[in-house]
């Protein structure tokens, strides 16, 4: 049987093999340590075809970044425009969390990241290389701000300190579940899967949920003093 990355360049995909070499290389070795020469190895291909399709490993990560975010963001705001109209503040916060949720465990191609591509995004942070944060920033910042205001709706008098460090709370609950379900099912001794996906989504947006809320709550107890 034969791999998708080897179906790629028996169909002459070069460039399409490049890209899965490099995000396979990314979530395992981190972006500094994966050099063009291995990424092209990787990938049955030559060290000029990368330079050809892409001219640099920052454009590269860039391509990355492009291919699994623009789908995941276009469902995130499909749905964060249907979140909106509900009329009950509490719906509309559980619905505007599984609208952030939902798409990053959607299957790579099915309009979401998948759990490789949610593990290099996780790798990558934690870098801090420079090339890679910009790419991360322009990728998420501008989604993020848009459900940190729409969450922000739905418990008002929230400080925005804490409305960002919980959305960042968040995030992390999310990478974590996506790279490492097994660490779930480890330590419920089997009484619990950690692949199960709806199981993970209502969890994180559950535990979110109630996290903004007794934000908002001591948000009202600190006015009231």
């Amino acid at each position: 049987m034969i791999s998708p990355r080897e179906e790629f360049v028996r169909q002459g995909n070069v460039r399409d093999a490049l890209l899965e070499a490099a995000a396979t290389l990314f979530s395992k070795n981190g972006y500094s340590a994966v050099s063009m020469r291995e990424i092209a190895k990787v990938a049955n291909a030559n060290v000029g075809s990368l330079t050809y399709h892409f001219g640099s490993k920052a454009n590269l990560l860039r391509e990355i970044y492009a291919r699994h975010t623009e789908p995941m963001n276009r469902r995130r705001l499909e749905l964060l425009g249907e979140a909106r109209r509900i009329r009950d503040p509490h719906e509309r916060l559980r619905a505007i969390l599984r609208a952030y949720v939902l798409p990053a465990f959607a299957p790579s191609g099915d309009s979401g990241g998948g759990a490789e591509f949610t593990r290099m995004r996780a790798v990558l942070s934690a870098e801090g290389n420079e090339d890679a944060r910009a790419i991360i920033a322009g990728a998420f910042d501008d989604i993020s701000r848009a459900f940190i205001e729409a969450i922000g709706e739905c418990v008002p008098g929230a400080s925005l300190e804490g409305l960002v460090w919980r959305s960042q709370f968040l995030l992390g609950s999310l990478y974590y579940a996506l790279i490492n379900p097994e660490r779930v099912t480890r330590l419920s001794d089997g009484a619990v899967d950690g692949n199960d996906r709806e199981a993970a989504i209502n969890q994180i947006v559950e535990a979110s949920l109630a996290s903004f809320h007794a934000l908002a709550d001591a948000q009202g107890r600190a006015a009231a003093e």
